[in-house]
């Protein structure tokens, strides 16, 4: 195994997911709400599709890459209006119910939900193609371990960065009463609410 590939991707996959946006919030407020475990799998499907788009990107895949680009508006449509029906569903979300969510279905909604979030935005495969050339690790289509050893590394940095998220937000869970919770949902949900707004004008003005 390649050390120096699986390191660099340590470091590609914890730097991509770092950047708190509407995946990062759906993160915290579910860690809060829910505990510990909804925030670690919550980051766990945003850390699935890094680990997709990585592979197209150290696979050199460019018929995927190409693709996706192309389509990218329909992409931000998808995923901006999913981000609406997110904000409205986490304002309108109560706080009663905090361990229904650790059951297996709902913990697969909430892996489901940010891994479908994260893989419409297909800008993401140009933020690993540009820092895999800073890098110097964009010729690995010819080298399949070393790609799959990048890829790997990927997956484990960005799962690092919701692990350390969820578990720093998780100490200050038992400060929040129901009706902190409460406020908690709604200033989450109008965040979220604004993203997916941002996300159709970007559309809408290019």
């Amino acid at each position: 195994m390649d050390i120096g590939f699986l390191l660099k991707g340590l470091f590609i996959g914890f730097s991509i997911a770092a950047p708190v946006g509407p995946i990062g919030l759906l993160c915290i407020r579910r860690t809060l709400a829910e505990g510990r475990t909804s925030g670690l799998v919550s980051g766990l499907g945003a850390a699935t599709a890094d680990a997709i788009y990585g592979c197209i990107a150290g696979f050199g895949l460019t018929f995927i890459s190409t693709l996706l680009i192309r389509q990218q508006v329909w992409f931000r449509v998808v995923g901006g209006l999913f981000l609406l029906y997110l904000g409205l569903k986490t304002f309108l979300s109560g706080p009663a119910g905090k361990m229904a969510s650790a059951k297996v279905n709902g913990l697969m909604g909430t892996y489901a939900s940010t891994f479908f979030l994260t893989l419409t935005n297909p800008m993401t495969i140009l933020s690993f193609a540009a820092i895999f050339a800073g890098l110097g690790v964009a010729s690995t289509s010819g080298n399949y371990l070393s790609a799959g050893v990048l890829v790997l590394g990927v997956f484990s940095g960005s799962a690092l960065w919701w692990l350390l998220l969820s578990s720093g937000i998780a100490l200050f869970q038992a400060k929040f009463n129901l009706r902190e919770l409460k406020w908690v949902n709604r200033i989450s949900g109008i965040i979220i609410l604004l993203f997916g707004l941002y996300v159709l004008l970007i559309i809408k003005i290019s």
